[in-house]
């Protein structure tokens, strides 16, 4: 058995201890040792995480913001808030650790909206809703903007 094949068998057997091995093979320098095909496969995929966690912070941030501004139930108010906060630090600190997902929030924003706006009129069916975004798209003032006042 070649050693690519032993880390192909690690890597499906005990994905932690294969993380583990890689690690120690790249701080030793032991390219020979290592799994590229995995190894390319799980950073690709660090990208696609930080994507899908930009559109599902993006979503509920719309969503939340939505409900705030639309729906007049002012003893849901501080829930919705509190959950636009969350939302906004979250986006925030991936943005940080990640500018070139910059571009990216631009890119989904269209589809998180209406997925938002799906939840939102299923939710609230009695609420008016627009059919597209009215306010500003700018990543500041979705990271800042209080649209409801």
């Amino acid at each position: 058995m070649t050693q690519t094949q032993v880390a192909v068998s690690l890597y499906e057997q005990d994905y932690l201890l294969w993380i583990e091995d890689t690690v120690n093979k790249l701080r030793s320098r032991d390219i020979e040792g290592l799994d590229f095909d995995n190894l390319i496969e799980e950073i690709e995929s660090l990208g696609r995480s930080d994507k899908r966690e930009l559109e599902n912070r993006l979503e509920e941030l719309l969503e939340h913001i939505l409900k705030r501004k639309y729906v007049n139930r002012p003893d849901c108010y501080r829930g919705w808030v509190e959950s636009i906060i969350k939302q906004r630090n979250g986006l925030r600190k991936l943005l940080k650790n990640s500018p070139s997902l910059k571009p990216y929030f631009s890119q989904v924003f269209d589809e998180a909206y209406a997925e938002a706006l799906k939840i939102v009129r299923n939710g609230y069916p009695q609420c008016e809703f627009p059919d597209t975004w009215l306010l500003s798209r700018d990543i500041e003032a979705m990271l800042n903007v209080d649209f409801w006042e």
